[in-house]
């Protein structure tokens, strides 16, 4: 099993000199890849719980996000070329770039100008994105509706513009004739795009083979979880012709992790199930889980309040140093 950490830029109050202990760590550690989080705003009216959706319109889950208005979080986006500079051999990337907020054109050269700073480590993870009031924000309301197209535009051309010399698209979101975008990028053919946000398993193997996608990359998902998404998929490839197979898909998700003293309640409560977080007991028996189940890389996503970063960088270095070797020995 890989570990992957999902860095806190996600918080009331996080400072650079955090996230590049985090990311320093995280690389000496060996672990496989360090990933930002996309959020452009937080609304006011999250602050009284009164947005129109839950929290990634999970159900259950409170329609209001756990980072204030007021809270001073730091961009996603910015951070990735940082972390290319600031580290050697982790991979990097975000999870993940909600695609309605970017050009697709604009998005894919500059993604391919980080693939070069990285020397070959980006990893691409898009989504639709799912907050109207961050459409709004970033001036793609009139995208929402129809969202999940427009990640299917971008992936078309992303992977257009990063095979070919020059390149032409008419969709509806995105409109050129034939040009150069600049460097094509390090990775051959390009970057592992990883998907996110997909309720349907149909839907999700037929993009895994049409865009010959490299993972998929959940939320808070339980052994359980895992074990039937990996199902569904394999069925729905297999009734598709098609060599991939979901043996060969990165599968991970993000789960919120701390080490703690005291045994937690771990009782399913869906999405808010404690899952990552407990002892270091818990912790190992529920990585065995995880890894029977078929999870490949848990982003290990700190949590958001009330667990300093002194904290988190010391849980990190238990977990690989006593942890890890108790689950991979199985």
């Amino acid at each position: 099993m890989k570990l992957a950490l999902y860095l806190p830029n996600f918080r009331d109050k996080v400072t650079v000199r955090e996230l590049e202990d985090l990311t320093s760590l995280a690389e000496d550690l060996d672990f496989d890849s360090v990933w930002t989080l996309d959020r452009v705003i937080v609304p006011e009216t999250s602050d009284t719980v009164e947005m129109q959706y839950a929290f990634g319109m999970i159900e259950g889950f409170p329609k209001g996000l756990p980072v204030s208005s007021r809270g001073e979080f730091l961009q996603g986006m910015p951070l990735i070329p940082w972390l290319a500079a600031k580290t050697s051999k982790v991979r990097i990337g975000m999870s993940i770039i909600d695609t309605p907020y970017r050009a697709p054109g604009v998005l894919a050269a500059e993604l391919a100008t980080i693939d070069h700073l990285s020397n070959g480590r980006l990893n691409v993870a898009v989504g639709s994105g799912w907050m109207p009031e961050e459409f709004a924000a970033a001036s793609a309301s009139h995208i929402f509706p129809k969202r999940h197209k427009h990640v299917r535009e971008t992936l078309e051309i992303m992977q257009g513009i990063w095979t070919n010399e020059v390149f032409e698209y008419h969709g509806e979101f995105a409109d050129f004739q034939r040009s150069g975008f600049g460097a094509k990028p390090v990775q051959k053919p390009h970057p592992p795009i990883f998907f996110s946000g997909l309720k349907d398993p149909k839907r999700s193997a037929s993009r895994i083979a049409k865009y010959n996608l490299s993972g998929w990359i959940g939320i808070q998902d339980s052994p359980e979880d895992i074990q039937r998404w990996r199902t569904e998929i394999r069925r729905e490839l297999e009734a598709l012709d098609t060599p991939r197979s979901v043996d060969d898909l990165e599968i991970c998700s993000m789960i919120w992790f701390v080490i703690t003293d005291q045994e937690m309640d771990q009782s399913p409560m869906g999405k808010g199930t404690n899952l990552l977080a407990g002892t270091a007991a818990q912790i190992t028996d529920m990585l065995k889980r995880y890894k029977e189940a078929g999870l490949t890389m848990p982003l290990l996503w700190p949590p958001f309040q009330d667990v300093p970063v002194a904290k988190t960088l010391d849980d990190m270095k238990r977990l690989t140093e006593e942890i890890l070797p108790k689950v991979n020995a199985n």
